[in-house]
């Protein structure tokens, strides 16, 4: 293999990994920025015509999506003490599309300890725009048995066809 060769291919994956690293970093800032009430880092975080589904009615734009630090019960759950926590995902980068599958935990704190108040499977699918990667849908499923939370993970991480 020529140096060019090498070169490129070794630029591809130096790529990827940038995708991914920025992707993983994006959705780590999903918590802080709830968790601190930040709606407007929380927006930043979707493309503008994003969407956010958890199940009730979805939340349409980057707008609404960070607004939800605004609404109850999310107000409550930050005065007493809660932490939004995302798990590593899998992520599939395919060329300006990527999926991240993976799980979310909602703790919140009840004096000397802490219960899981929502557990749920999660797709990310995320766009590259001209300011980065953003979230372009999010779908949350909490795990309770049903089939749909199975699916979505199922979906994440199935090889190619």
């Amino acid at each position: 293999m020529d140096t060019e060769t090498q070169l490129a291919l070794l630029e591809a994956r130096i790529k990827g990994l940038e995708d991914q690293l920025a992707i993983y970093q994006l959705l780590a800032t999903y918590g802080p920025s709830v968790d601190s009430r930040t709606g407007d880092v929380t927006a930043s975080l979707w493309a503008q015509d994003g969407r956010y589904d958890f199940g009730a009615a979805p939340l349409e734009g980057a707008e609404t999506v960070g607004s939800l630090v605004n609404i109850e019960p999310h107000i409550n759950y930050v005065a007493d003490g809660c932490a939004h926590v995302i798990s590593m995902p899998y992520v599939s980068v395919d060329g300006d599309r990527a999926v991240a599958t993976g799980y979310s935990r909602v703790y919140l704190n009840q004096g000397d300890h802490w219960r899981v108040e929502r557990a749920g499977a999660n797709r990310w699918e995320l766009v590259r725009t001209t300011e980065g990667w953003r979230v372009h849908n999010r779908i949350n499923r909490l795990l309770n048995g049903q089939s749909e939370a199975r699916s979505l993970l199922s979906q994440g991480v199935k090889p190619k066809e």
